[in-house]
């Protein structure tokens, strides 16, 4: 499938910003179910953009731009092809090894709810392990209501599954959570999500992959309970949210500011 991608966001100050410097994760990089065919990142203030990759190797770019800033404007927009690869992830070199991905964060602590609730799946441990994995993301879907406005970046996996409820970043937390717990590598995935008949969002997607011995790395997306197909393109991966959010930075000066995101992924002709 063909992909065509425009993100746009866009901050607003009350009064000039001075200053404004951000760390984007907005490029997504290819595999073999996914080949970037053109992308490009613009910024409506004048300013270089200084490409690397974070330490997980997920293609980034920073920028500082000077004041007086009433406004500021990011926008990526590129297209991708995908194929359904029934959510098994081959091709992409891995700069850590799995286990490294069981290592806890804030964001995806286990509290003693998500502890018990990840240790009925114990005795599934010795046998298929994609089946479990799948079940454990199917009774998180079935368990937890997707809500927007009642959670943040700050969310954390314990407090959403406390609550039953969440969007897509929370989901993607309480399974990594669970499986981390469980002994099995987990890690946090964004990106973007075509919705046939609804290409404008206000959010990216976020889903999760475990490592599962014999196949690697495999997606999960306990939000829409399923794994990625080629409507999902791949942008970044960490630990948690705060390590693979597309944006990242700070302004100064700027009182009153307001953000604005506009997303739009649409399928187009070969």
């Amino acid at each position: 499938m063909r992909l065509r991608i425009r993100h746009e966001t866009r901050y607003v100050y009350e009064t000039a910003a001075q200053r404004a410097t951000e760390v984007v994760r907005l490029t997504p990089g290819g595999h073999d179910g996914q080949y970037v065919v053109n992308w490009r990142i613009d910024v409506s203030a004048d300013c270089r953009l200084y490409a690397s990759r974070d330490p997980f190797g997920n293609r980034m770019h920073n920028f500082t731009v000077e004041g007086p800033l009433d406004t500021l404007s990011i926008v990526a927009e590129g297209t991708v092809e995908t194929t359904d690869t029934n959510g098994v992830l081959s091709g992409q070199a891995e700069r850590f090894p799995p286990v490294l991905f069981q290592r806890g964060t804030p964001l995806t602590h286990a509290d003693a709810g998500l502890r018990a609730f990840a240790d009925s799946y114990k005795p599934g441990l010795k046998g298929d392990r994609i089946e479990l994995m799948h079940r454990i993301m199917g009774d998180i879907a079935g368990s937890m209501e997707f809500a927007v406005d009642v959670s943040d970046s700050g969310t954390t996996a314990k407090a959403a599954f406390a609550e039953k409820r969440g969007v897509c970043q929370d989901f993607a937390h309480v399974f990594v959570a669970v499986c981390r717990h469980l002994g099995i590598p987990a890690r946090f995935v964004s990106g973007y999500l075509y919705r046939k008949g609804a290409d404008d969002a206000a959010a990216g997607h976020a889903w999760s992959e475990a490592h599962v011995d014999g196949l690697g790395w495999v997606g999960f997306d306990p939000a829409n309970d399923m794994s990625p197909t080629d409507d999902y393109v791949r942008v970044a991966t960490a630990l948690d949210y705060l390590g693979a959010s597309p944006l990242r930075g700070a302004h100064y000066g700027g009182d009153g500011e307001s953000l604005d995101v506009e997303i739009t992924v649409e399928k187009v002709l070969r």
